[in-house]
């Protein structure tokens, strides 16, 4: 059976427009997971006012890179960046793999009938988090390096990964397993992945764009809706992945 483009996207919507609360609330609930889990692990605020001064030097001296910024940063300031970043990106390594364990739990529980809610795919994907949380890393470890090189062996790398998390929840498969089966499907289907991939890289790119303009009343409260709607993106994304990977199983 030919698979197409056009077949795979009238799916992903019909079956997010009929499971919207449930993929909504799952959204919700990640972004507000990964916002706490980022506040509580986040150093004292008596520990942040150490990088309010890098902030001034950085609108102060406009030309000067991140890398010579941080190399003028007192060993306490560093230390103070590097749990800020670390936090973050813990927070959003848990946000990721709750939302995407539950997401693809959810598809499954539809697809076969079963009752299901936000709450109940997330503790249905419980078994598949450490799993996720590890492929996830890997995987984006991998992305962020090809980034760093140029943007396109980051964008190659992203098409490379993208099947993974389905693989590894359908079939029961190790990280490394996942990520060698999703890059040979991947390039397999490269007109159906890639446009797919650049659509949610740039949509999260969009995002980020967003934020910068948007006036920061409430800081926790404008991060979860930002999140959330980052979230929502990102589960439509998985959707999409799981039909197509559905559809070459067979």
């Amino acid at each position: 059976m030919s698979i197409t483009a056009g077949t795979l996207y009238r799916d992903t919507m019909n079956f997010t427009r009929n499971q919207l609360i449930g993929l909504l609330l799952l959204s919700l609930l990640t972004a507000v997971i990964t916002v706490m889990l980022n506040q509580a692990l986040i150093p004292a605020p008596e520990q942040l006012q150490l990088l309010s001064n890098v902030s001034g030097d950085l609108s102060s001296t406009g030309q000067l890179g991140l890398h010579d910024l941080i190399q003028q940063m007192t060993p306490e300031q560093q230390m103070v960046l590097l749990k800020v970043s670390a936090a973050s990106t813990f927070a959003a390594l848990v946000g990721n793999a709750l939302l995407t364990g539950g997401v693809l739990t959810l598809v499954r529980q539809v697809s076969a009938g079963q009752p299901t809610s936000a709450l109940r795919s997330i503790g249905a994907s419980a078994p598949l988090l450490p799993r996720l949380f590890f492929l996830i890393l890997v995987g984006t470890i991998l992305v962020q390096l090809g980034m760093l090189l140029l943007i396109v062996p980051g964008v190659l790398l992203a098409i490379a990964v993208s099947l993974s998390p389905v693989i590894a929840a359908v079939e029961n498969k190790g990280v490394f397993a996942s990520i060698r089966l999703s890059a040979k499907l991947a390039y397999s289907n490269l007109k159906l992945v890639a446009p797919a991939v650049l659509f949610w890289l740039l949509a999260k790119v969009a995002l980020l764009m967003l934020v910068a303009r948007l006036p920061l009343a409430s800081p926790t409260t404008m991060a979860i809706l930002m999140n959330g709607v980052s979230n929502l993106v990102s589960a439509i994304f998985l959707i999409y992945l799981f039909r197509l990977y559905m559809l070459l199983r067979q």
